[in-house]
């Protein structure tokens, strides 16, 4: 989801790399599970949290859509899946009544950031450490990638850059086309890199990358 935001305005003015240490350490978030009852409905899903959150609840993505778990809404003029928000609160579907993750070792990309975020340029990304985002107080310096806590951290890393800037340039594609042309591209994002389910027992990134490579094709985009 794009910002149109000024850095300086949202963090300590500082970028960060996977090996830095930053203050955002939450503590395990003990009595506090205050973002995942009000940020929930902006928490948009890329194809990794799909393979994640497959192999720890057993539902792929139409299983996920059908049991109210995810829906789809327009972000950045692309169709793109989210966490479906519930209730007064806006709670996310998989916080128990204690205020705990239920798939803690699948969350989302999203919520491991959190309060960091990524800051894209030049076809690439730094972190970011968002100062007003969470609620928890008194944070702790820790390693970025230890935050993180994604085995493999190279390969993500790659892979969300992949991802991050084939759906900008497919959004720059499409900014000036018909109705029709849109809807087309959208549904196909869908189809190919949410319902066409991927093999939990295969490594994720391979099969990513052969989908990235037949959507760049799709949209006329040259090769990488």
């Amino acid at each position: 989801m794009n910002r149109d935001v000024d850095v300086r305005d949202i963090s300590d003015g500082r970028f960060y790399t996977a090996n830095d240490l930053v203050k955002a350490d939450t503590g395990g978030c003990d009595g506090c599970s205050e973002c995942c009852r009000s940020m929930v409905d902006t928490i948009i899903l890329d194809p990794w949290d799909i393979y994640m959150l497959n192999k720890n609840t057993g539902m792929n993505f139409t299983a996920l859509m059908e049991q109210g778990f995810l829906e789809l809404n327009v972000t950045d003029g692309l169709i793109l899946p989210n966490l479906k928000v519930s209730g007064r609160t806006k709670a996310c579907p998989f916080l128990d009544e204690n205020g705990r993750c239920r798939v803690h070792e699948a969350r989302p990309g999203f919520c491991r950031l959190f309060p960091l975020g990524r800051y894209y340029e030049n076809r690439d990304f730094r972190y970011i450490l968002q100062t007003h985002e969470c609620a928890k107080k008194n944070l702790t310096k820790v390693k970025v990638k230890k935050w993180l806590g994604i085995e493999n951290l190279g390969a993500y890393e790659n892979y969300i850059r992949g991802w991050h800037f084939y759906l900008r340039d497919t959004e720059s594609m499409l900014k000036d086309s018909r109705e029709q042309l849109r809807r087309q591209v959208c549904i196909y994002i869908v189809k190919t890199f949410f319902a066409a389910d991927y093999n939990i027992r295969e490594d994720f990134y391979a099969q990513f990358a052969a989908r990235l490579q037949e959507g760049r094709r799709y949209c006329g985009f040259a090769e990488k």
